[in-house]
Order: structure tokens, then C-alpha cells, then sequence
């Protein structure tokens, strides 16, 4: 996750993949930017955008944004934007081929972590490279969040 500083004014989450670090076991993070369209950028900045079905795809060389929706503008009517097209992700060939290695040859996922705007106001996203967790991960993770909670529940009460 992004951390917030906590003197910029302009850093700001727009959306957030929560299900994400559940059901995937993330292994690298990856700031990316992307491509939108003028009403696109109005309606994020009143934070109205979803990325929890989305993920992302490496076709002919280029990074795309699957099924992420971003709500329609109102006051844009005649330029308006489709809620649910297909957005180009921007990444640098070196890390366009990490990718593409990653998800063809060793089987990995590409998920939207957080989508925000950074210090200069530009929307940013940070996309997780992962491994989806079976039932068993799911329940091992949940074990150790729930030792950790009482782990700490019991130490500050004991002092």
C-alpha cells in the first residue's frame, strides 16, 4: 500500500484492492501510470472509481487495465467516457518484459493494489505481481493475523 506523507496536500486514494492481499499472495509491487481521458480524471478526483474486479494484462507489448470502472462524469455530457473500457497502463519496456515473463511463463497474476493520485496530482496505480492462495494459504494467513492481534493484545496488557 501507498503510504501517505503527511505534508502533501495533493496525495490522495482514489481506490483500493483490499480482497487483493487476501486472495493473492503478492510478490512484487509495481508503480505504474495510466492513460485517461479528460471526464476520467474529473470523476476521480470525487474518488468515484472501483478496482476490485479489475486486473491487468500484458497484450503485443503494451499493459492494459481489465474491467476497472471509473463512474461517468455528469457535467460531461457530450464528452463523456465508457465506465468500463480497457485503460493503457504505462511502464517501461524493462518492466513490460518483467511482467510478460512473470504471467506467461511462471503462471503469476497481474491485480491492482491502489489506485491514487501522487504528489504532482498525476493518477498513479500500483499493481501486485501474485500468486493466487488456495483455502489453506487463506486460513494460514488468517492464523497468524489472529496470533499476531493477541500477541500484542497480551503484551500491552502485561505491562
Amino acid at each position: 500500500m501507498a503510504a501517505k506523507p503527511k505534508t502533501d496536500p495533493n496525495y490522495k486514494v482514489i481506490a483500493e484492492n483490499r480482497r487483493a492481499r487476501y486472495d493473492y499472495a503478492i510478490e512484487e509491487d509495481l508503480e505504474v501510470g495510466i492513460m485517461l481521458e479528460g471526464s476520467e480524471v474529473k470523476s476521480l478526483r470525487e474518488g468515484q472509481a472501483n478496482i476490485a474486479e479489475s486486473y491487468a494484462n500484458v497484450e503485443d507489448g503494451e499493459l492494459w487495465l481489465v474491467n476497472s470502472y471509473i463512474a461517468p462524469y455528469l457535467q460531461a455530457k457530450t464528452f463523456g467516457h465508457e465506465e468500463k473500457r480497457k485503460r493503457k497502463l504505462l511502464a517501461s519496456k524493462k518492466e513490460l518484459s518483467k511482467l510478460w515473463n512473470a504471467t506467461q511463463r511462471q503462471g503469476m497474476t497481474l491485480v491492482p493494489l491502489v489506485m491514487y493520485f501522487n504528489h504532482r496530482g498525476l493518477v498513479k496505480m500500483k499493481i501486485g505481481v501474485a500468486k493466487g492462495k488456495k483455502t489453506v494459504d487463506k486460513r494460514q494467513t488468517e492464523a497468524k493475523r489472529d496470533w499476531s492481534r493477541q500477541k500484542a493484545r497480551l503484551l500491552r496488557h502485561g505491562e
